[in-house]
């Protein structure tokens, strides 16, 4: 281990301070990281002179047996190098980009008269493709126009035919099997159609407009007809697919979203206000990288798929690389913000779908996320298995109770919720009874014990909290357990001895558990706190009172139903049931409540 720490130290010692790109090499000699760098030496040193808070960079150094570099110019010939390496080598510690599924294409087959059908199985040595396409049915209502306007052959296998088929009785084919259409006239066709799938619809509106004209010109008036037809489908079906000013062309705007696992890119290409092409990737496995990391892999992604992007790229925040010939937009507001929010759009819904296709295979997944989300969120060494909530309840100062709710990997495990009647405290002191219940719960679990919740939260602000710490203190169990607060008017959340709250996001699935936990044990107190006060209602009316023990109770109150109607009743009815004395002395104690 010496020896290879002494040869990484070397090997750092000669790293130039130029852009570059650089490979990690474990034992075996495989590549298990590609990285790039505007200046190498600062770059690649970092990884080995500093303690590093991820856990997946630790182990990647820690494998680390070898350096090597490539020295470029840029930092974007940098960019397209270390993309390029990621692609050959497949490093085990690298960005991973995913489809998460096999997306639909359009393929237009190289032969002479070629075929238009959509597939998921690209082939571009036999066709040329378009897409993928997120949407299915956007591709087919695309399909059906195109066959719609241009009757083009769908048998896979062509021969030559004496007779056409059905498919051209029905003008769904033009029949070139039997010669009924020229080579150059179908070729015509399926330019015209290619310029349909691209998105420039535009100019061939124009050259439909210019044919029928030209045939109108020549008295050819059944064949005019025939290409207005074509041009009113056309015209259609642009109306209904343009989503902002049809000004807008030639755009590619790229949305992100991201959780603790991944980033997810949304890409969607604009022509003449149109989305023609739209796709979201997801972007796994970042190893000390960034958000523009990932956008870049989703750019380069696209470039190299579609053959290319536009020169204009609305994008959620400004790269810091920028290639000459590209020019990037953060719009705030307007028709491209409006783009640039439905891209958002679209990255946040992959998101919550992949969740859910996750949380539908292995329920027990999506606990243990979230319990991993709030470990994150509140700094915590262990996973909080279980955690316990607490919540004060009184009446105006009377019967003061308080309540526990409990939840077991993120589920509520009611057989352990509590309640608690306090003992020590006299009146409505919230802080005091806090303290009581905390030195209660957690004495008890040593007595016995019993293991101690991995998070305690406190339905309160820092005065509650700081309280019931008072009692983790006496207990000295202080790093056994950590305790939040979470206040009651804008759901903060607060840690021990800190003055502002935790961040944490009002939306995230941390957040809501907390909310949940709250609500638990909000519902559960309030309940107990009912029944409480109703029988503390009942004793004081009726079992202070003399010769009224617990048989006579009952029979008055499944009469009346209550102390007031019992107090509202004729005394000679009093009589029948309690007797003359107990009657009398019922109406003199009733009547003085």
């Amino acid at each position: 281990m010496k020896d290879t720490e002494n040869s990484i130290r070397l090997q750092l010692r000669s790293l130039p301070e130029k852009p570059g790109v650089y490979r990690f090499y474990d034992e075996s000699g495989t590549v298990i990281y590609v990285g790039k760098a505007k200046r190498l030496k600062r770059r690649v040193s970092s990884y080995f002179n500093k303690e590093h808070d991820s856990a997946k960079v630790r182990m990647l150094v820690s494998k680390v047996r070898k350096i090597e570099t490539v020295v470029v110019d840029t930092e974007w010939d940098a960019l397209l190098l270390e993309n390029s390496m990621i692609k050959q080598f497949k490093p085990k510690y690298n960005i991973l980009l995913k489809d998460d599924k096999t997306y639909p294409w359009i393929a237009v087959t190289k032969e002479p008269y070629p075929r238009i059908f959509p597939t998921r199985r690209p082939e571009p040595a036999r066709m040329q493709l378009f897409g993928p396409y997120s949407s299915v049915k956007q591709m087919n209502t695309l399909l059906e126009l195109i066959q719609e306007m241009f009757p083009l052959r769908n048998c896979k296998v062509l021969r030559k035919n004496d007779r056409p088929c059905m498919q051209y009785q029905i003008r769904k084919c033009a029949a070139p099997c039997c010669g009924l259409i020229s080579e150059d006239e179908y070729r015509d066709n399926i330019r015209k159609a290619v310029q349909i799938i691209k998105g420039d619809r535009k100019e061939v509106v124009r050259q439909l407009k210019d044919e029928m004209m030209n045939y109108a010109d020549e008295w050819k008036f059944e064949q005019a007809a025939e290409v207005k037809k074509k041009l009113e489908s056309l015209e259609n079906f642009i109306g209904k697919s343009v989503v902002v000013n049809p000004s807008l062309t030639n755009l590619d705007v790229f949305g992100t979203d991201e959780d603790d696992e991944s980033v997810y890119i949304s890409f969607l290409r604009i022509v003449d206000g149109s989305v023609v092409q739209a796709h979201t990737f997801e972007v796994d496995n970042m190893i000390d990288r960034t958000r523009e990391d990932a956008l870049w892999a989703g750019i380069l992604e696209v470039r190299e798929r579609l053959g290319g992007v536009s020169p204009t790229l609305i994008v959620p925040f400004l790269p810091s690389i920028q290639p000459v010939g590209w020019e990037f937009q953060v719009p705030h507001r307007g028709d491209k913000h409006k783009l640039l929010a439905l891209a958002v759009h679209n990255a946040h819904f992959y998101m919550l779908e992949k969740k859910k296709r996750q949380d539908l295979v292995d329920p027990e997944r999506r606990g243990l996320r979230v319990l991993e989300a709030l470990q994150k969120a509140l700094g915590m060494k262990v996973l909080p298995r279980r955690i316990e909530c607490f919540d004060n309840s009184n009446t105006q100062g009377e019967d003061p109770v308080a309540a526990m709710s409990c939840f077991i990997d993120g589920k509520p495990a009611k057989k352990e919720y509590r309640h608690f009647n306090i003992k020590t405290v006299v009146g409505a002191d919230d802080f005091a009874s806090m303290e009581e219940v905390i030195y209660r719960r957690y004495h008890r679990l040593l007595e016995e014990g019993k293991p101690l919740p991995e998070l305690v939260v406190i339905d309160g602000g820092k005065g509650q909290l700081n309280a019931a710490w008072k009692s983790v203190q006496a207990l000295g169990i202080e790093d056994r357990l950590m305790m939040v607060g979470i206040a009651k008017r804008l759901e903060d959340i607060y840690k021990v001895g800190d003055d502002l709250p935790v961040y944490i996001d009002k939306r995230s699935e941390a957040q809501k558990l907390l909310q949940h936990l709250r609500d638990e044990v909000h519902r559960f107190g309030i309940t107990h706190h009912r029944k409480r006060r109703s029988k503390t209602s009942i004793k004081s009316a009726l079992d202070d009172i003399p010769g009224v023990g617990k048989v006579l109770k009952g029979r008055l109150l499944r009469k009346y139903r209550s102390v007031a109607n019992i107090a509202a009743a004729p005394e000679e009815e009093l009589v029948e049931i309690v007797g003359t004395k107990r009657a009398a002395v019922l109406k003199e104690r009733l009547g003085r409540t």
